[in-house]
């Protein structure tokens, strides 16, 4: 028997279920099939659990500085299992919301491990089910190098590092990515002692090297070793921890190694290749509307190339349901996205890095501006330090948002209006911000950029 459906989708993470919403919304008749949880890698184990394990750390962090403020308090001891009940329970709390939503809106679910049989046709235990639409949302994996065998014991992905029922006292990160730098900071702030090893020259090198610089001094302060430009070439496990060798001979011993070598699609064994869908590498090729090269069959998410951010996926299933619908929706400029890494200090940024702009428009023909938050007064009042940079082309609008510092994250929403709106420096400079707040940071840097520095010696 052959279920029939306007969309069938394949993958209940960010992408998938934004698409199963959005479109039973418009009233279209959806499957969805998943073969773990509802809510995907984000949800259960990526964005939320390491959030809520970062704010623990900030937590444990406050209370040791609690005397900076002429609060007495006194530290204890990190409660791992506790810290893990209060983690799960967000996230359990956020799967029974989308499980509800799912249901309420009419949406069709499988539970299980689905194959593409054929470019209508999804099989999932042992059931077709036929859709005038096929959505791919499949998401991504954890990375390894080649050798590097992650055992789940000694050896971690990020998803064996969020279930540990200790902190450990010693720590190698490889990768100083979002995901490395990440754990580095909430693992620091529990209280362990973390080196990173990184192959590139600067943490986060995605960034724009400013952001890279202002992290890497905010990692020296709080104590986070790092190494960079540096590879690494094995490790030992044999004894009671891990012995991390590299490839200029430095060697580390720690309780454990975690390997956050970035992800890679889930886009092998599920009938992709046998139905003839073109691939770019390892991930799905498609066009600006998430169009596959087969007709009616769409992928999204950590899928196909470009940025691995839930939002992005979650604004990619909106995106497929719309135009599936007729809608003909705007497609997503990739560098309109907000990037957020939450380690502390957060680092955030819309846009061209200034190397990007520079390579764009020519070194000459830019702007740049670099805010100090030393000149910030809800900074200094939060003890942290950090930096705005706003690059611009040079009589046309803001091309470049970038913050290091206490909150960037939150000010990533007017950073993504003055992008996505191009807006001019001097459109922006005029506008007033609360006192106190880091957001008037924004401002200052703004009117700086228009030519009319306030708070800045000339």
């Amino acid at each position: 028997m052959t279920d029939l459906f306007d969309v069938v989708i394949l993958g209940g993470g960010s992408g998938g279920y934004a698409c199963a919403l959005r479109a039973s919304q418009l009233g279209l008749k959806v499957a969805l099939i998943e073969k773990d949880k509802l809510g995907g890698t984000c949800l259960h184990r990526g964005c939320i659990p390491t959030k809520a394990l970062l704010h623990a750390g900030e937590v444990a962090h406050t209370v040791r500085h609690s005397k900076e403020f002429g609060i007495n308090s006194s530290f204890e001891s990190v409660d791992m299992p506790a810290v893990n009940t209060y983690k799960n329970a967000v996230v359990s709390r956020l799967y029974k919301g989308l499980q509800g939503l799912v249901k309420h809106r009419g949406v069709t679910y499988f539970e299980g491990t689905g194959k593409l049989i054929s470019k209508d046709t999804i099989e999932v235990n042992g059931q077709k089910i036929q859709g005038k639409n096929i959505v791919l949302a499949t998401g991504s994996y954890s990375k390894s190098l080649p050798g590097l065998n992650v055992d789940g014991v000694k050896v971690l992905s990020s998803e064996h590092a969020l279930e540990l029922n200790s902190v450990p006292a010693k720590v190698v990160i490889l990768g100083g990515g979002v995901i490395g730098v990440e754990f580095a900071a909430a693992w620091n702030s529990l209280g362990s002692e973390v080196t990173i090893v990184e192959g590139l020259p600067n943490l986060i090198p995605a960034e724009d090297i400013d952001m890279s610089k202002g992290l890497e001094k905010a990692f020296r302060k709080l104590g986070i070793k790092f190494l960079t430009s540096v590879r690494f070439k094995s490790v030992d496990t044999s004894g009671a921890g891990v012995k991390v060798l590299l490839e200029d001979g430095t060697k580390l011993d720690a309780d454990l190694l975690l390997v956050a070598v970035g992800r890679g699609p889930t886009s092998r064994g599920m009938g992709y290749e046998e139905v003839g869908i073109t691939y770019a590498g390892e991930h799905i090729a498609v066009d600006e509307f998430c169009r596959t090269n087969l007709q009616n069959v769409f992928a999204v998410g950590d899928l196909i190339p470009g940025p691995q951010l839930a939002h992005v996926g979650f604004q990619e299933g909106i995106l497929v349901a719309e135009f599936i619908q007729g809608l003909k929706p705007r497609p997503i400029d990739y560098l309109g996205v907000p990037r957020v890494t939450y380690c502390e200090p957060e680092v955030a940024s819309m846009g061209l890095t200034e190397g990007q702009a520079a390579a764009k428009y020519g070194a000459e023909n830019i702007s740049v501006v670099k805010y100090d938050l030393a000149g910030n007064g809800k900074t200094q009042i939060l003890k942290s330090a950090g930096l705005i940079k706003l690059i611009r082309e040079n009589g046309g609008p803001v091309v470049g948002l970038h913050m290091v510092g206490s909150r960037a994250g939150e000010m990533i929403a007017e950073a993504q209006l003055i992008y996505n709106w191009e807006a001019m420096p001097e459109d922006v400079a005029p506008l007033l911000h609360a006192h106190p707040t880091v957001s008037e940071a924004m401002g200052e840097a703004h009117l700086a950029l228009a030519g009319k520095p306030l708070h800045a010696h000339d």
